[in-house]
């Protein structure tokens, strides 16, 4: 037993990439639309920022929480915060919170790759795989998903970072000019959306105990923020730029589109879509790993139940979900409501117990 504790720690810098990959999924390909659509003007960038301290707040919070519980999951120590039967209840939701958000993701993946990909293919081959190969790798614990958010993460930040110097040959500055000739109000409007897709220290709540230095968690939820908010702001920043914001609201996937939009012939591929569509599969891979994670280790923490045999019975129940919207517009509506339901989990609901738990004199 001590063995296999000891292989199921993580690293600070883990920590981070394990949010990181959290925070970047298919949000990215869409969050220039919804911001754009928002607030219908090009200083949707800052709204970025701003929810990015916003997010760390929340971050913060998470990690004050979770750290007055070192050796305890949110699922565990909950209970003994509110007790036994309120603590079970919330719980339940947070497993049902993550059940939809590897739901979204999985169906988010199947649309892409259907369209852009591999046009003919029935969706369950597309998933299935998807779905197989990451209940493998949660069988290893959060360790193994450490070291794979690891591999994955430098691969995509490369190629992110090699789509977007090369889109500043379509850049015109003019689009995003004149600065906040609106005012702020567009700002702060499009601040809930932004918010929404910067939603992923949540894993904090789960993955804290295993960490090997939990006093660096703080460290590692403000580098995975700040990483993740330069790489939100650079998406909409660039792809206002290129396509201006009328450009933008028009089109299904934005940041795709700026991958389509430029050719290099002197490189050894001249489009660059399909290299980004296999690298976000990756990124989606790693979201959906570890929602899959968390919410199977809510089943067997609540029910007192096999961690593997979650994971097994879980699987079923993720694939009829992502099957229920009936097309984009539908899969759409229903990551807002994710979105909303996260604000509500853990954006509101982490302060109270910390507060409880203050007031109450609870910790490990």
């Amino acid at each position: 037993m001590a063995r296999g504790k000891k292989t199921d720690k993580i690293t600070t810098l883990q920590t981070t990439e394990i949010v990181l990959c959290f925070m970047l999924a298919a949000g990215l390909l869409t969050l220039p639309r919804v911001a754009v659509e928002t607030a219908k003007t090009p200083d949707v960038w800052m709204s970025v920022i701003l929810a990015g301290a916003a997010t760390f707040l929340f971050g913060w919070i998470i990690v004050k929480l979770s750290s007055r519980f070192p050796e305890s999951t949110f699922y565990q120590y909950v209970q003994r915060i509110t007790g036994k039967a309120i603590g079970k209840v919330l719980g339940i939701l947070f497993v049902i919170y993550f059940i939809c958000i590897a739901a979204y993701e999985i169906r988010a993946v199947e649309e892409v790759t259907s369209f852009f990909l591999l046009e003919g293919t029935p969706v369950w081959a597309i998933s299935a795989p998807f779905m197989w190969i990451s209940l493998y790798l949660c069988l290893g614990g959060i360790g193994t998903l450490g070291k794979i958010c690891q591999v994955i993460f430098p691969i995509t930040a490369a190629i992110f970072l090699l789509i977007c110097l090369l889109s500043l040959n379509i850049f015109e500055l003019n689009n995003l000019r004149p600065v906040l000739s609106e005012g702020v109000m567009p700002v702060i409007k499009a601040l809930k959306t932004t918010t929404l897709t910067l939603t992923g220290t949540e894993c904090l709540l789960f993955i804290l105990c295993r960490m090997e230095k939990p006093e660096k968690a703080t460290k590692a939820v403000g580098l995975a923020i700040g990483i993740s908010t330069i790489f939100y702001t650079a998406t909409l920043i660039l792809c206002i730029g290129a396509f201006s914001v009328e450009g933008v609201m028009t089109r299904t996937w934005p940041f795709l589109d700026l991958a389509r939009s430029f050719e290099v012939e002197y490189l050894l591929l001249e489009r660059f879509e399909s290299l980004l569509l296999s690298i976000w599969i990756m990124q989606i891979f790693a979201t959906f790993s570890i929602a899959f994670y968390c919410a199977s280790l809510g089943v067997s923490q609540i029910l007192n139940s096999s961690y593997s045999k979650a994971l097994f019975i879980l699987l079923p129940f993720i694939y009829v979900l992502s099957q229920i919207p009936k097309n984009l517009n539908e899969l759409f509506s229903f990551g807002t409501m994710i979105g909303n339901a996260a604000f509500v989990l853990f954006a509101l609901l982490p302060l109270p117990l910390l507060l409880i738990s203050h007031w109450r004199g609870v910790r490990s």
